[in-house]
């Protein structure tokens, strides 16, 4: 083999091995896996730095409720204990092992400027790049929210933009390469427009073009109306985001909850539910399950994983993990664990489909008519109960519903 030839050999090899790791990142509106694959973040936020003792358990109850995607949330110490790096490092482990895309935040900033203890967002930087040896690596697993609910109400633009441009820009300079996630001002609900008039700025601070916008949707976003027009403006912007937060209603104010499901699964982006368990006794209506018990979902947490365009329904696991194509199927998933297919011609027949790589369930039963027992209720597929015959079960881990209570709707 002469020199040229191994040269262009060995730029052959390097151009593969850096294919195989794309890590996450943004393309326009979309956030594509380490397979260049679309991922859309169906997921939770999990308290950790206030209960720390119950985050691993979330995690594998998180899962099996079937979120892709956790939020962390983390402290630097300026308002709690530091989480230290050793944590971090465990619980991008654990939620790798659960095939759960981390979203790591730093929650001591939450409020600047209104909050008087609240820490600044180069502060949360500090943080980032003290414990950057447990980050680095882990860019197809790992998103880095660089700090939560940073400002609170009435900052400038230009404060919100330049705390944020010289946070990327350190992250950038430090190795991380990893996909950053911007919070928007007013305790993230951006009521007065700060993050999405100037997110494009923010966006081309950044080298590698890798930033995801999240807003937290809670009384602001009471309506379809506001949902959309928010969430509108960020598609037309050809801009990639995320409701970090939301819930059904915050302190007793009504939240558009479903609206937010329906318009970001409309759009194709990714939403969060706040909180697994653990919120204070006024917020208490935000718990997604009661006591940290992941078989005993609230009425939030039913909403959240059942409705229509809630988890169950929508969420396909990252392509990294070894799973279908980003475009993945949303139709849901029934009891044997197969993908619900989502178009009739993708029927091979016996029950059985093909799609998206992979064999999936025709809801129906296919040509055959021999597939698995569902029922489509009101445009959502569910397996039919096998161990009653009216209202709604719980098999499988997933629910059900019997038969008769399915034919009379």
């Amino acid at each position: 083999m002469t020199a040229f030839t191994r040269t262009i050999a060995t730029t052959l090899l390097t151009l593969a091995a850096l294919s195989v790791q794309a890590d996450l990142s943004v393309s326009g509106t979309q956030l594509l896996d380490g397979n260049g694959n679309a991922f859309v973040m169906r997921g939770v936020n999990v308290p950790h730095a206030w209960f720390s003792g119950q985050t691993d358990q979330s995690l594998q109850d998180i899962a099996t409720l079937g979120a892709n995607t956790v939020r962390i949330v983390l402290s630097n110490g300026a308002q709690w204990n530091r989480t230290p790096a050793s944590e971090v490092a465990s619980i991008i482990s654990r939620a790798k092992s659960e095939e759960l895309i981390t979203v790591l935040e730093v929650h001591d900033t939450t409020g600047y400027g209104e909050a008087g203890s609240a820490a600044t967002v180069s502060q949360a930087v500090d943080y980032w790049l003290d414990i950057q040896n447990v980050l680095q690596g882990e860019e197809d697993y790992v998103i880095i929210n660089i700090a939560n609910e940073p400002f609170g109400n009435g900052p400038s633009a230009s404060d919100w933009v330049s705390a944020h441009t010289q946070a990327i820009s350190r992250l950038r300079n430090a190795g991380l390469n990893h996909t950053l996630m911007v919070d928007a001002a007013n305790w993230g609900q951006d009521w007065q427009g700060i993050m999405r008039d100037n997110a494009q700025q923010v966006l081309a601070s950044d080298p590698q073009s890798n930033v995801i916008f999240s807003v937290h949707m809670y009384e602001v976003y009471d309506s379809d109306n506001a949902v959309n027009s928010y969430l509108s403006s960020f598609n037309n912007q050809g801009l990639a985001l995320v409701i970090g937060e939301f819930a059904a209603d915050h302190y007793g104010s009504y939240v558009a909850a479903d609206a937010i499901m329906a318009r970001a699964e409309q759009y194709g982006y990714g939403y969060l539910g706040w909180s697994w368990s653990g919120n204070s006794s006024d917020l208490s209506s935000l718990d997604i399950v009661n006591n940290f018990n992941g078989s005993s979902l609230t009425s939030w947490g039913n909403q959240l994983f059942y409705a229509t365009n809630g988890i169950a329904n929508t969420s396909n696991s990252a392509s990294i993990f070894g799973g279908s194509s980003g475009d993945g199927n949303s139709c849901g998933t029934a009891s044997n664990g197969y993908p619900y297919c989502c178009d009739s011609s993708s029927d091979t027949g016996g029950g059985w489909g093909w799609e998206n790589g992979e064999s999936c369930v025709m809801p129906d039963g296919g040509s055959s008519g021999s597939g698995p027992s569902t029922c489509n209720w009101y445009g959502s597929i569910y397996p039919v109960c096998q161990n009653q015959s009216t209202g709604w079960g719980w098999e499988n881990d997933q629910s059900c519903i019997g038969q008769s209570t399915c034919d009379n709707q």
